[in-house]
């Protein structure tokens, strides 16, 4: 699997990435890739856009960052069918860059959220996904201050109609209560896949629960699933399809309005 991850000024997260993929995963063929540049090179399967504070969230976060030169390449290759992974800062680059729908805000409790959170999954039939079971509920770390997902009616609706949300915040018991849900997302949201199945972006930090030593290793099975769909001489076919019944009981609990 030959990864590039991408070094965004400000990324904080990219030597975590980069020790996920080649070390854990063992997959050698894994670099950084600076931002300047303009290629993210050739015969390239994996692309990662990790967190941190690109460009110290000037503007907000992942808009000064969509324009570094080397974005042009990465939205070239996702357009054409690449595999792009974003985490975290990653996610929010995705979304300003137009590769994924909706948007990232402010924590609704205004303040920076760093603890473990529990996720349910939502698909286990796409490339990131396959070591996961459905409706499995893992343990990642969060670290951020605008990781509240928003999107208008017509998006999160597509977003729910199509399967495109692979993971949301739930509590232990695998239920998307308001109180499990850390910054405020709609419908819990914590992790959107592109239409095309290609591109992934999620707030939550797999990279940084790869190891048991670290409190989970559940974040591993996302990229052994790329490992798995890389390794497979066809792949993981992924169809996007209507499937209402993901989206049943999905909505969020009101919450009340904030002094």
């Amino acid at each position: 699997m030959r990864t590039r991850v991408v070094v965004f000024p400000g990324s904080n997260c990219d030597h975590d990435a980069m020790y996920a993929v080649k070390n854990i995963i063992g997959e050698e063929d894994t670099e950084f890739v600076w931002h300047k540049e303009d290629s993210i090179g050739k015969n390239v399967d994996l692309v990662i856009l990790p967190g941190g504070f690109s460009y110290g969230d000037y503007l907000r976060t992942g808009a000064i960052a969509r324009f570094s030169p080397v974005m042009k390449d990465v939205i070239r290759y996702a357009n054409e069918g690449g595999t792009v992974l974003g985490i975290c800062n990653g996610f929010q680059v995705l979304c300003e860059s137009g590769l994924l729908p909706g948007v990232l805000i402010r924590n609704e409790s205004l303040k920076f959220s760093c603890k473990e959170v529990n996720l349910r999954v939502e698909r286990n039939d796409t490339r990131f996904t396959t070591e996961l079971g459905l409706q499995e509920v893992i343990k990642i770390p969060i670290a951020h201050g605008e990781g509240n997902y928003i999107a208008d009616d017509n998006v999160l609706s597509d977003l729910e109609s199509n399967g495109q949300v692979l993971f949301r915040y739930c509590d232990m018991d695998g239920e998307t209560t308001r109180d499990a849900n850390p910054n405020g997302s709609l419908n819990n949201i914590a992790g959107i896949i592109s239409k095309e199945g290609n591109v992934m972006g999620l707030m939550p930090h797999p990279e940084r629960a790869c190891e048991a030593i670290l409190g989970s290793a559940d974040g591993r099975k996302i990229f052994e699933s790329l490992r798995d769909y890389f390794s497979s001489p066809n792949g993981v076919a992924v169809t996007f399809k209507a499937r209402p019944e993901l989206a049943e009981g999905s909505r969020r609990e009101e919450a009340p309005a904030l002094a």
